[in-house]
């Protein structure tokens, strides 16, 4: 059986459940919207968010139709980020499929994106679920601030490891702490478990993007050498944050050169990953991702023993040992 697979079987039913309970969310009297939000749905990913929604839901209460709002306005929210950032960062591609913006263009890409943010809040509103609309929208906010720093802070390349982890927290954690809240909050649990939940959420996010920082040092393009895209774009991520900290000036002044070109050769970005190596960027992001994730299981530890909590620690494990 694959990690997923063992993580989703405590709510396999509730996940089947979910799938035609997200596809009626969708529906439009537009037929080209139609045609996209099916587009959309046949190439949905792990579901990696609405899991998070259904086990935290079930290791503090009963799953109900709460929790179904919830997962739905989850995905409903992400999806519609998604689409706008594969139009931020003209992106073609998306799980390996051409995006929305690569078949319909632009336009139409943002305007999807734009009925996708208001069938959540028509959901949420619907069903007088306004806390768990405050939740998902916090983080909505905060990961468009999370971009638009990004965005800053490669422009001036005087990034710190605080402003990173901000940055992180914002992009990405920021919405898997919503998961892991708005699921608690569903089952009717009290503040304290819904504080605990998105904390959970909040460490498990750091960890996971501490990982996908890691892929872009270890994965291989097409010459078979580390893909370099974050150093393409002008991304410093905390591999390489460490090992400017650890530079001497004149290797920080020739590495920084190198990130401001627009365009770069591989044999440019291999020496960047090599002094990243050198400077033990790779060891520290580790040790890092590790820290953040066993922060992430001493909360679950406060939960009494379950599936869910099986689950929700394979979860954690899978996170930083994942391939992909």
């Amino acid at each position: 059986m694959s990690a997923v697979k063992k993580i989703k079987a405590p709510i396999e039913e509730q996940m089947k459940k979910f799938e035609p309970y997200f596809r009626e969310s969708l529906k439009s009297s537009v037929p080209l919207l139609d045609i996209i939000t099916n587009y959309i749905i046949r190439r949905k990913g792990k579901q990696m968010r609405p899991m998070l929604v259904f086990l935290s839901a079930k290791l503090t209460g009963e799953v109900n139709d709460s929790t179904y709002t919830a997962a739905a306005l989850i995905e409903l929210l992400h999806t519609a980020t998604l689409i706008h950032d594969d139009v931020v960062d003209e992106s073609y591609t998306r799980r390996g499929f051409f995006s929305i913006k690569a078949l319909w263009k632009s336009k139409v890409a943002v305007l999807v994106g734009d009925f996708l943010l208001s069938k959540g809040l028509i959901l949420a509103t619907e069903k007088k679920e306004y806390d768990l609309l405050q939740i998902v929208s916090i983080a909505v906010k905060e990961m468009a601030e999370g971009e638009l720093l990004q965005i800053e802070k490669a422009r001036r390349l005087n990034i710190t490891e605080e402003i990173y982890f901000d940055i992180i927290y914002k992009k990405t954690a920021t919405l898997i702490a919503a998961c892991t809240a708005s699921g608690a909050r569903s089952t009717g649990a009290d503040e304290k478990t819904i504080s605990q939940m998105k904390e959970f959420g909040k460490f498990a996010g750091i960890a996971f993007q501490l990982k996908d920082d890691l892929f872009d040092y270890e994965k291989v393009n097409l010459t078979g050498k580390p893909a370099g895209n974050d150093i393409q774009e002008k991304k410093l991520t905390l591999p390489l944050i460490h090992a400017l900290k650890n530079a001497t000036t004149a290797e920080k002044r020739k590495v920084l050169k190198i990130i401001k070109r627009e365009k770069k050769t591989q044999e440019k970005i291999n020496f960047i990953i090599n002094f990243v190596k050198e400077k033990g960027g790779i060891e520290y992001t580790e040790k890092s991702m590790n820290e953040y994730k066993s922060k992430a299981l001493d909360i679950l530890n406060n939960f009494p023993e379950s599936e869910a909590k099986q689950s929700l620690s394979l979860l954690v494990d899978y996170i930083s040992e994942r391939k992909k």
